[in-house]
C-alpha cells in the first residue's frame, strides 16, 4: 500500500474524470480527414493539450487557426454521445471536502461545463481551463494556477493525469503525479514522470484529518 498525503487534489477531466474518448476521437477524426491528415495521429496528438495548440501545429500556415480551432470546439460541445464518468469518480469526488480540489483541463471552458454535466458530476467551484492560461500543458502554468486557486503549494498538490504531456506539466510545477492509465500505456505513463500509477478509483481511498488540520490522506491499494 502506498500512502499520499496532501493538501489539494488537481485534476484532468479527459481521461481522467469522465471517458470522452469516443467523441473525441470522432470529431479530430472528421477534422484530420478534412485536411489530409492521419486520423489516428491528429487524435494522439490533440490530447491531453489546448486545440489550438495542435492545430497550430499541423496547419502552422493557416490563415485563421482561431476559425479551425472553432470548428473543433463547436463539434465537441456537440457531441456527448459516450461522454460518461469513469467508475467510481463520482463517488471519489463526493468524499472530498469542496475546496480541496480544482480542475485543470486543456478545454475549453464551455466543452469543460458541457462534459461535466453530459457525465453526470458536479462542477468544481475552481477550475482552470484553456481560457485561461497563455501556454498549455506540458508547460506548468496551468498546475501551478490551479494550485493557487487552492491557495495551496503545488508541491502540497497532488495530480490526477492520463496524458504524457499533463504528467509534465503537472512535475514541471513541482507537484506530485497520480496516472491513470486510460489513454496511454503504463510505460507512457512512467517515462513520462509520473510518481504513481493507478488502475482504477476502486484502488484509491480518501480520509480527511481529525486533529483540525487540512492535510488528505490517499492510500493506493493497487
Amino acid at each position: 500500500m502506498v500512502e499520499i498525503s496532501c493538501l489539494g487534489l488537481l485534476f484532468d477531466l479527459d481521461g481522467v474524470l469522465v471517458d470522452s474518448t469516443p467523441a473525441v476521437a470522432r470529431v479530430w477524426t472528421k477534422w484530420a480527414l478534412a485536411h489530409g491528415f492521419d486520423p489516428d495521429e491528429t487524435v494522439r496528438r490533440a490530447h491531453g493539450r489546448p486545440s489550438l495548440t495542435t492545430i497550430k501545429e499541423l496547419l502552422p500556415n493557416a490563415k485563421d487557426p482561431i476559425a479551425e480551432n472553432e470548428v473543433v470546439l463547436r463539434g465537441e460541445i456537440e457531441d456527448t454521445e459516450g461522454v460518461v464518468p469513469l467508475p467510481g469518480v463520482h463517488e471519489f469526488l463526493s468524499a472530498i471536502p469542496a475546496d480541496r480540489w480544482a480542475l485543470v483541463t486543456s478545454c475549453s471552458k464551455p466543452l469543460a461545463h458541457v462534459r461535466l454535466k453530459a457525465a453526470g458530476l458536479p462542477t468544481p467551484a475552481r477550475i482552470i481551463t484553456s481560457d485561461d492560461i497563455r501556454v498549455g500543458k506540458p508547460d506548468p502554468e496551468p498546475y501551478l494556477k490551479g494550485a493557487a486557486l487552492l491557495g495551496v503549494s503545488p508541491a502540497d498538490c497532488l495530480v490526477f493525469e492520463d496524458a504524457p504531456a499533463g504528467i509534465r506539466a503537472g512535475k514541471a510545477a513541482g507537484a506530485r503525479v497520480l496516472a491513470i492509465p486510460t489513454t496511454s500505456s503504463e510505460a507512457e505513463l512512467k517515462a513520462a514522470g509520473s510518481d504513481w500509477i493507478m488502475p482504477k478509483y476502486s484502488c484509491l481511498n480518501l480520509s480527511t484529518s481529525q486533529n483540525g488540520s487540512r492535510h488528505l490522506t490517499l492510500r493506493l491499494n493497487c
